[in-house]
């Protein structure tokens, strides 16, 4: 099964089994401070451009656009924030709201075949975001949560994301679009988190054979030297069928791409070379 996103000038990313884990940056968000939150705060879209150019520099294959915190209007900035990146970037998007006019909004501007993230296994919420999918013919992150929060076992956290696919075939949505998120926990809360995750993406690909998402920074949540405890969780959670992943690209795309190179998905290193080649050049400039 393959899921095709496409940018708003054209370029696609393909999300499927055995091919190159999709690197997903996830940098333009209004958390903590800094000049992103102030730029979306004041109507200052400069900070937004500049750090969508710096990702895809340093090897972002889709860009994550989130704006949703306090004291920042939704239905304003999601759309402002869009038309920035996609004149700044040739990546396809991943509008991360469940508000449904700003994502109403900002699908308006043709951003291509973006991806929705992220619809839950809550009535309202399922209501609301199924038929935007369906109109826009988007890709769609299926969370494993509901009205009863996150599960704490494997089953349950599969028992909704099949929820959420029969939803979504009720609605006219094939499964290929859908890409599940199992859910990555900080460790320092549960020390069973990242297994719990793992179970329940072996579920998820047996069952329903979805490909697979994580926001996979959330594990090391509140953890000292996080950049370690995120490249082993994700070598791990890649092996178990991850095929894409939310991160800051700067960071994690050396790790990512040296795991697909010793799983076999990178033909005689020719990715993991061209991409060093790459940095090397950058860097001398």
């Amino acid at each position: 099964m393959e899921t095709k996103v496409i940018s708003p000038h054209g370029k696609e990313v393909v999300i499927g089994e055995n091919l190159p884990t999709v690197v997903i940056g996830e940098r333009i968000n209004p958390f903590g401070k800094g000049p992103i939150k102030e730029g979306m705060i004041s109507g200052n879209m400069d900070p937004i451009r500049e750090e969508a150019v710096r990702q895809v520099e340093a090897g972002a294959d889709i860009l994550v656009i989130s704006v949703g915190a306090f004291g920042i209007d939704e239905t304003d900035v999601l759309p402002r924030a869009t038309e920035a990146v996609m004149g700044a970037v040739d990546a396809p998007l991943c509008l991360e709201s469940r508000n449904p006019v700003a994502l109403d909004k900002a699908l308006q501007l043709k951003c291509g075949r973006p991806i929705i993230s992220s619809v839950t296994g809550e009535e309202q919420v399922l209501q609301q975001l199924l038929p935007l999918a369906k109109e826009y013919d988007t890709a769609l992150v299926a969370l494993a949560s509901d009205e009863s929060g996150i599960p704490n076992n494997a089953a349950r956290r599969h028992e909704i994301i099949t929820h959420i696919v029969e939803k979504a075939q009720e609605a006219g949505i094939a499964p290929e679009t859908l890409i599940a998120d199992c859910i990555a926990e900080s460790s320092a809360v549960n020390n069973n988190a990242t297994l719990i995750t793992l179970e329940t993406m072996n579920l998820v690909r047996k069952t329903l054979g979805l490909n697979l998402v994580l926001g996979a920074s959330n594990v090391s949540f509140g953890l000292p030297n996080r950049m370690v405890i995120n490249s082993v969780f994700l070598a791990l959670a890649i092996h178990g069928g991850l095929n894409s992943a939310i991160v800051n690209a700067e960071k994690m795309k050396p790790y990512i791409m040296a795991t697909d190179l010793l799983l076999g998905r990178d033909n005689r290193a020719r990715r993991y070379t061209t991409y060093y080649r790459k940095q090397r050049s950058a860097a001398a400039r």
